[in-house]
């Protein structure tokens, strides 16, 4: 927590700092100048999975201890430069965000949005919370998708012969194809509720009340998302430290198994939600300077009617949502006789051997 001080004193002092220069122009230019980093940011961000996978491709090949050595000292390194990536991303989103706020009030014909009216500290309020609940929903799509790996892997134990004994190889396909779709389906919810937020705020109340959501989302998105990067990274090091260096009695010990929990934690805080929320606050900005034309000039509640849409929209989605996805979410310490007759994807999946045995 404490490291969201030192970005946002700096954000801050840009926005004032490009504010009183040039006005939105300079505050907007200041957003196209952190974008304009984009080469190191993507050999910052690239460095930490090329080193992890390097790690994982030593161990599977069984090279020597040191090797894997080497690659989690570079790993543990990957961690901190890809820390400070996400730091460049979240910055240029913030002011890419606060200039598409600045056109959005132009559009909307806002006016002045004070912070003392209760409809637009309502949608302050409101804002704040989307990035929580964002952050949720993919932390949850994890923990969701990770499970449904855990039950495959223990359905090929029961079932493939000499698995146990390294005698026969794995379907490492069907683990792939379980990710994958995973990641699509649940990413769902998070896109309906990023991209019809706006327009519930804006067509049932009005545009001063998605002005205050859009600045309260701005805000938590931020903090959150530096938090998240940071605490991300720290629990994987501390792993790591302890793994590499043997520190604190090294691997085994309690605090180890602590750090492991740390990680299990951190890698969805750092490689998932943290950097979702850049995506979540510059398209809800954008879909809001687009129906900007729509509710321009609009008073509170005038055609409230018109938010009702959206919002059944949104309950549609979470009842089709949790019927399909996530009402017959399995327990991963279920008995084995009950994870191979019910292994979700284990009968649904074509992977690319099952395709090639089928033809």
């Amino acid at each position: 927590m404490m490291s969201c001080v030192p970005p946002v004193l700096i954000i801050v002092a840009t926005i004032l700092g490009c504010n009183a220069l040039s006005g939105d122009y300079g505050v907007a230019m200041a957003a196209v100048g952190m974008l304009s980093t984009l080469g190191v940011t993507l050999a910052t961000d690239a460095y930490g999975p090329i080193a992890d996978n390097a790690g994982g491709i030593a161990e599977m090949a069984e090279l020597e201890e040191r090797v894997r050595e080497t690659t989690d000292a570079l790993d543990a390194l990957g961690n901190t430069t890809a820390a400070t990536g996400k730091g460049f991303a979240i910055g240029s989103a913030v002011l890419t965000s606060l200039s598409l706020l600045t056109a959005f009030k132009d559009k909307a014909q806002v006016g002045v949005a004070d912070i003392g009216d209760p409809v637009v500290l309502s949608g302050v309020l409101f804002g704040a919370m989307l990035p929580f609940l964002f952050a949720a929903l993919t932390m949850l799509s994890v923990q969701k998708a990770a499970g449904a790996i855990i039950i495959e892997v223990r359905r090929q134990f029961a079932t493939i012969d000499g698995l146990r004994e390294g005698t026969a190889e794995a379907d490492s396909d069907r683990c792939v194809a379980i990710s994958t779709q995973s990641s699509v389906e649940e990413m769902i919810l998070p896109g309906v509720y990023a991209v019809l937020s706006p327009l519930m705020a804006g067509l049932l109340i009005g545009p001063k009340c998605l002005t205050g959501m859009l600045g309260g989302a701005i805000a938590s998105g931020m903090m959150l998302a530096i938090m998240m990067a940071n605490a991300g990274g720290a629990w994987d090091n501390s792993k790591k430290y302890i793994e590499i260096e043997g520190a604190c009695g090294g691997k085994g010990t309690t605090t180890h198994k602590a750090c492991v929990v740390g990680d299990t934690v951190g890698d969805p805080f750092k490689d998932t939600s943290g950097p979702s929320l850049n995506i979540l606050i510059k398209l809800m900005s954008m879909v809001s300077l687009t129906a900007a034309p729509i509710i321009r000039g609009w008073q509170d509640w005038q055609f409230w009617y018109w938010g009702l849409l959206p919002i059944g929209l949104c309950v549609i989605a979470t009842i089709l949502v949790h019927h399909y996805y996530w009402k017959n979410t399995q327990d991963i310490a279920a008995p084995i006789d009950d994870v191979i007759k019910d292994a979700p994807l284990a009968k649904d999946v074509e992977t690319p051997a099952a395709e090639e045995e089928t033809s």
